[in-house]
């Protein structure tokens, strides 16, 4: 081989078969619609990068969101997922340098009578040692294209982890808040079981006293029980509730509790910022993005399959047939020289596999842009509802306050003889469901919360190194 036609094949290596690559285009609006005109004009709260949930100012959440960093199997899956693609994308790159094996070995050989010009000898040792060498020179790009897409999707890798990391936290917030509110239901149905306990003895007094009718007693236990029940299907909500908590901070449940206390948390104000920004700040956007990078390397990969490969090789050692003179100069051999192969008749596969390489690239686009849609969406869905939820937490104070009314009112004419003791019954429903229709909607404020933290992002910010 002529030194001038290596160096004519070192300077082809420069060749990439792959398209040119620029980030998918997606739709992206000037501003959010549901943002509106409800949002202050002073400067909101920004989602703090890291730790997000600190935004609530509840030491408690703090304190379950780090277990979930430090022990969430989950997590763990995400986390060595990320890990092998790391180890794939370093296989890939061990495709630049070339592969050198080492053999030694003795065999006993018996040639054929009939093999063509015979030497003589038919039966022989043959002593070998030596290395092996081969080198693919990467004319088209194939190698460096290959370890492209490998480092694209363990950038993609990275994001999935930080999207399931979210997720997580995200999930533990709300489930958190629902199980707060859980207790703040159980506090209002445990203070109505009592009241009713109260208001039936009242009703079987004058029953007794025969100022009440036999239906009113009825009518005062069916509502006691009715609170009982509801208070024993909270308490069963509250335990799930927890068991979930466990299971987020890897614990098993018998592991794990948390005592009663109140919802004391409230909404934060929230910098949507804008629609462009989002595409930097979520983690699932980011993935599906340097999926869109591999899949358009992985075309690249797919055209190099048609042009001819050009390898070199090389072979040194030491061959003998006697042990005696097996380690001596003259045994040495050694050949070196490239090679080159190409395929000429393979059924259309190349073609099919270029086909289906330009195939997976448009389908990963589209994930990408649908994934920008869902994004934009999640975002608006989110705003819309702390927008909604706030003026349902007008409307329903308003509301509690009037059931209130109406008891005190029913209760006296009851008390007063004017009214049987369903108008009762009827008043202390309504007041119920008033109040732990509040308190829902106060946990539905804080999950919308939580859920536009996510829908941003959370803090999460797209890494802008090269792979």
């Amino acid at each position: 081989m002529k030194p001038s036609f290596l160096a004519v094949l070192l300077a082809l290596s420069a060749c990439s078969l792959a398209p040119d690559y620029k980030p998918p285009d997606a739709p992206a609006p000037a501003a959010y619609k549901e943002s509106g005109a409800w949002v202050e004009a002073k400067p909101a709260d920004a989602v703090p990068h890291g730790a997000w949930w600190k935004i609530f100012q509840n030491p408690e959440l703090d304190a379950l969101e780090d277990q979930v960093t430090a022990a969430n199997q989950n997590l763990k899956i995400a986390l060595a997922q990320y890990d092998q693609a790391q180890a794939t994308t370093r296989e890939a790159r061990a495709a630049y340098f070339p592969v050198v094996t080492g053999k030694a070995g003795e065999a006993r050989e018996r040639a054929s009578r009939n093999v063509a010009n015979k030497t003589g000898v038919e039966t022989f040792n043959d002593f070998a040692m030596g290395a092996d060498l081969s080198y693919e020179i990467d004319i088209w790009g194939r190698v460096r294209n290959t370890v492209a897409a490998n480092a694209d999707q363990a950038q993609a890798s990275a994001a999935d982890l930080a999207g399931v990391e979210l997720s997580l936290h995200a999930s533990l917030a709300s489930t958190y808040f629902a199980l707060r509110g859980a207790d703040a239901a159980q506090g209002v149905l445990d203070r109505t079981v009592e009241t009713d306990r109260k208001a039936l003895a009242l009703t079987r007094q004058r029953y007794a006293g025969g100022v009440a009718a036999e239906a009113d007693v009825d009518q005062a236990e069916t509502q006691l029980e009715n609170a009982k029940t509801q208070a024993t299907d909270k308490r069963l909500q509250r335990a799930q509730l927890e068991h979930a908590l466990a299971l987020l901070t890897g614990k098993a449940p018998a592991d794990f509790s948390l005592p009663p206390a109140p919802l004391a948390a409230k909404p934060p104000r929230l910098d949507a910022s804008l629609p462009s920004v989002l595409l930097e700040r979520r983690p699932d956007i980011a993935a599906a993005e340097r999926r869109a990078a591999a899949a358009n390397a992985e075309i690249g990969v797919a055209r190099a399959a048609w042009f001819p490969a050009f390898n070199l090789t090389a072979m040194l050692g030491l061959e003998s047939a006697t042990a005696v003179n097996w380690l001596k100069a003259p045994s040495n051999f050694w050949f070196f020289g490239p090679s080159a192969a190409m395929p000429l008749f393979e059924g259309g596969k190349i073609a099919a596999l270029t086909d289906e390489a330009r195939a997976a690239y448009d389908q990963a686009v589209a994930s990408y842009r649908q994934t920008v849609l869902d994004a934009y969406g999640e975002v608006e869905d989110n705003l819309a509802a702390l927008h909604k939820l706030e003026q349902e937490a007008e409307t329903q104070k308003a509301a509690t306050a009037a059931t209130q009314r109406a008891l005190a009112q029913a209760g006296d004419r009851y008390k007063g003889g004017l009214t049987t003791y369903l108008d009762v019954a009827v008043a202390q429903d309504n007041e119920l469901q008033a109040r732990l229709a509040s308190v829902a909607i106060e946990v539905r404020r804080l999950n919308a919360s939580v859920q536009l933290v996510k829908a941003l992002g959370g803090g999460w910010e797209k890494e802008t190194d090269a792979p």
